[in-house]
């Protein structure tokens, strides 16, 4: 087999020249006809859950070399959730952009990917798909858990939680302050199954991570020693011309929404595979995640559905253990990046705490997995996630209290005359990708802190943005079509009655389809929708799909493929 690099390198004329001596800088000779493996690396000292990626890519050199191969290390679009504004999803579909394009234009046969924070592994599998060159992924792992006044801390999840304690009077701003140091104990990224968590452990189910992988502490050895041994692999995926193409079919999205649901995994991850799927030309929708994993039951009791962290199911035995529980609800013919299934790797996975990874006999939540909620309010569909909600909400009708923008929500959630009680439903709109641009995560809404302080924690909330991975609450999210591109969440009005019924499947506004057809959006609602003049943001809203096909950008759907463009000299 010819390597595709060789359409750089072999030959002895002059561009084949060039090509060779600017890289050759040290290199010998039959550098060039080995394979050329790209690590695609998304480590930034702005993406801390990251920034230990620099010292796994040297590990996966290492394997490289020793396999045969060349190894070429290729800085990638960095995104840190926690940084970046006004949302890093605003740039996921920019980072899977770049990475195809550079991934295509360079002589390289292959390509390691390494991803931790929430947007880098989804937007480099979506590149990887475009580009269809033989891949694997590398997950940089969660950090370990911190602990703060005797007990451990879920980074994320703890912020939403004292965050709140605060508001209510119940824990000092002080307090509050030294638990920073405490919560982010090492490298790595949340150690809640939150969306970095989630998404690390959906890619081994799909088959893009060598199984057993996925869940290894950041600061864990064994991760630097499955990075060396993935390096082979990644020399042995050229000479096999492994593809994403030739082994990711539906029943391996099968077998990663089982994999979301047994895991509570985040909501997040609906929108990242779908649009995953969308580069690979594989029909998958919003309601595949009902059919498929609405009735799978939560077996890993880890925050924020749960009591444990990410280091917890590691030892526990990880998720191949939690996939062997469940593993009639597999797709037994899909494969693994190794080319072998993904059910063979399930019959030496023991569960090692059956506390921490429940057997499926005793699960944490019976039916835990995402729920599509339909209505007058959602008619392409909203998701809840029943795992992390109160179980006296799933049925709930309530008057609307409404917010036209974040801006809106923050100045009057806290001001002690808001017409608001406990039985009310927080909607917040303009947060969809369109509208704020991005889709950000602030679904989860603050409750009023006058609620806070009569001891209410939950309520039900509305929103056409996302929330955090590492969130909890009974909160409808992902509201399609979002109010920016028409939907009846802008028709909305305080006073309205929401009725929630997750049994049903249903989430409505009890006005009449006459009166939503004579409303039309508010001022302050048109207001509040993004409107950028320029750059990225003005492309990202022009072109934008809604969440409900996996917010990509109209013209990044399917697959360009590897194929060599006009020489450059």
């Amino acid at each position: 087999m010819e390597l595709r690099s060789a359409r750089w390198y072999a030959g002895r004329d002059r561009d084949a020249y060039i090509h060779r001596a600017w890289m050759r800088r040290g290199a010998p000779g039959d550098a060039f006809d080995r394979p050329q493996v790209a690590i695609a690396n998304t480590a930034s000292d702005l993406t801390p859950c990251n920034s230990h990626l620099t010292e796994v890519a040297r590990s996966v050199r290492t394997g490289v070399h020793e396999a045969g191969g060349v190894a070429l290390e290729l800085p990638v679009v960095s995104l840190g959730e926690t940084q970046v504004r006004p949302t890093a999803m605003l740039w996921r579909n920019l980072a899977a952009m770049a990475a195809e394009e550079l991934l295509r234009a360079n002589p390289v046969d292959g390509v390691v990917l390494l991803g931790g924070c929430d947007k880098t592994i989804p937007a480099l599998l979506m590149a990887a798909a475009s580009v269809d060159l033989p891949a694997v992924v590398v997950p940089g792992g969660p950090m370990l858990t911190g602990t703060f006044r005797g007990v451990p801390l879920g980074c994320g999840t703890d912020v939403w939680r004292l965050s709140e304690e605060v508001r209510a009077g119940t824990l000092s701003v002080e307090q509050f302050t030294r638990s920073e140091s405490a919560m982010i104990r090492s490298r790595g990224h949340c150690n809640t199954m939150g969306t970095a968590s989630t998404m690390a452990l959906v890619a081994e189910a799909l088959g893009v991570v060598v199984p057993g992988v996925a869940g290894t502490p950041a600061p864990d050895s064994r991760l630097l020693e499955a990075a060396h041994e993935t390096g082979r692999l990644a020399v042995s995926l050229i000479a096999a011309d492994r593809r994403p193409s030739s082994f990711l079919t539906a029943g391996s999205f099968r077998n990663a929404i089982v994999a979301l649901a047994a895991i509570g995994g985040s909501t997040n991850a609906v929108v990242h595979l779908l649009a995953i799927a969308g580069r690979l030309g594989i029909e998958l929708t919003v309601d595949d995640f009902d059919r498929v994993g609405s009735r799978v039951p939560v077996l890993v009791d880890l925050l924020p559905a749960g009591r444990f962290l990410m280091e917890d199911l590691h030892r526990a035995g990880g998720l191949l253990a939690v996939l062997r529980e469940v593993r009639d609800l597999l797709d037994p013919d899909a494969l693994t990046v190794t080319g072998r299934p993904l059910v063979d790797y399930l019959d030496d996975a023991p569960t090692w705490d059956p506390e921490v990874i429940r057997p499926r006999a005793a699960p944490l939540v019976a039916e835990g997995g995402i729920a599509v909620l339909r209505g007058n309010l959602a008619p392409r569909g909203a998701l809840i996630k029943p795992a992390a909600a109160s179980p006296g909400l799933l049925r709930h009708r309530g008057r609307a209290v409404v917010f036209d923008s974040v801006e809106d929500f923050r100045a009057r959630v806290d001001d002690p005359d808001l017409d608001v009680d406990a039985d009310s439903v927080l909607v917040l709109r303009g947060c969809g990708p369109r509208g704020y641009p991005g889709m950000p995560e602030v679904a989860n809404m603050p409750l009023p802190r006058k609620l806070l302080e009569r001891g209410v924690r939950d309520m039900v909330r509305v929103c056409d943005g996302r929330m955090s991975g590492t969130a909890y609450g009974t909160v409808v999210l992902h509201v399609t079509p979002e109010a920016a591109a028409g939907g009846p969440l802008a028709l909305v009005r305080t006073g309205d009655v929401v009725v929630l019924d997750v049994a049903a499947r249903r989430i409505d506004v009890e006005v009449s389809d006459a009166e939503l057809a004579r409303r039309t959006p508010d001022a302050a609602t048109v207001a509040g929708f993004a409107d950028p003049r320029r750059g990225w943001e003005r492309l990202y809203v022009d072109h934008v799909l809604q969440a409900d096909t996996g917010a990509d950008l109209d013209f990044l759907l399917g697959s360009s493929g590897s194929g060599v463009g006009r020489e450059s000299h």
